[in-house]
């Protein structure tokens, strides 16, 4: 996939910016998907939309400034939240940044910036980056999820992450997972789901189910003590992962993506999670499907950024190409 914008002449560049619950990071990307320098600051997340608004802009103008000979012709967002890409609004989200739901990001960031703005879930645009310069790269089809703190995911077709109807395509965190996650529950509040056994807090849950003592308080011990052979550590990480192999086999028979690509914090922790998922997932699936090409994410947190901006490329050209498409 290559950009649509004439490099020609001038190197134009976007800014992709990841909005997170605890921080904004942003970077200006090339045309072929190379990233600068990367800015980070606290997302101010409990100060109201607004002033989060202003924390983004802030960035946009910062890592703009910093590369003075790019001209940058847009911005490009991945942000927490259930995101209407058409007008760039936050259609729902956690209270990770309150009162965040509603809130017209392309418009405001437009506004505070002078710029044409893509908005996007962080988890879209994290896929994008992977589908455009990262494990995906070449691949039609993509499935992504990423494990950590939740599990997210996103399905690309033609470097395109899929929306659905209501901007929800991929939120694989919340498809039951009976018999695994039934004793837990889910952020969203209801039992079952797989991101209550699956991710980083509901692998540590399940641990203290089996029985774990309370001192162990995070995810990364309940990993370390894994590695080291700690038998009902194992079982927690095993069980965890056992769970989400599963549930990718059902997305891949339903699918039948190119490639698996696999990121977040938890899918780094290495064989000890790595395998039992795999062997979960290979068990599941019929003959044909059986050999699905299953990858680690290579982008890590550039991931988004390169994402991001890769949507605003090929969005804003498509509006440029298309005088009826509503200009952002």
């Amino acid at each position: 996939m290559t950009p649509p914008y004439d490099e020609a002449s001038r190197p134009r560049a976007m800014v992709g910016v990841d909005v997170g619950g605890t921080k904004v990071a942003a970077a200006v990307v090339d045309s072929q998907g190379a990233a600068g320098p990367v800015h980070t600051v606290p997302t101010r997340a409990h100060g109201g939309p607004e002033q989060v608004l202003d924390v983004i802009a802030e960035a946009v103008r910062t890592v703009r400034a910093q590369a003075a000979e790019m001209s940058v012709v847009g911005v490009g967002v991945g942000a927490a939240g259930i995101i209407d890409a058409a007008s760039g609004t936050v259609v729902s989200a956690t209270q990770a940044i309150t009162a965040w739901a509603g809130t017209e990001v392309a418009l405001g960031l437009r506004e505070r910036t002078g710029l044409p703005t893509v908005v996007d879930n962080d988890v879209n645009a994290h896929a994008a980056g992977e589908a455009w310069r990262g494990a995906g790269q070449g691949a039609r089809t993509m499935l992504m999820l990423a494990v950590g703190t939740g599990v997210g995911g996103a399905v690309v077709l033609d470097g395109r992450p899929l929306h659905g109807r209501h901007g929800a395509g991929g939120e694989i965190g919340h498809i039951p997972a009976p018999g695994s996650a039934g004793h837990l529950r889910c952020a969203c509040g209801r039992l079952g789901h797989i991101e209550a056994i699956a991710s980083g807090p509901g692998i540590l849950a399940h641990f203290r189910s089996l029985g774990g003592p309370l001192s162990v308080f995070d995810t990364r011990e309940v990993l370390r003590l894994a590695k080291m052979g700690d038998d009902l550590a194992r079982r927690a990480v095993a069980d965890s992962a056992m769970a989400l192999g599963a549930v990718i086999a059902g997305l891949v028979t339903t699918i039948d993506p190119d490639v698996v690509v696999i990121g977040g914090g938890v899918a780094e922790a290495g064989p000890v999670w790595w395998d039992p998922m795999e062997r979960s997932m290979r068990r599941e699936l019929v003959d044909v499907l059986a050999t699905v090409a299953l990858h680690p994410a290579e982008l890590g947190s550039r991931a988004p950024l390169v994402g991001a901006a890769y949507r605003a490329w090929t969005e804003l050209e498509n509006e440029a190409a298309d005088p009826r498409e509503t200009s952002r």
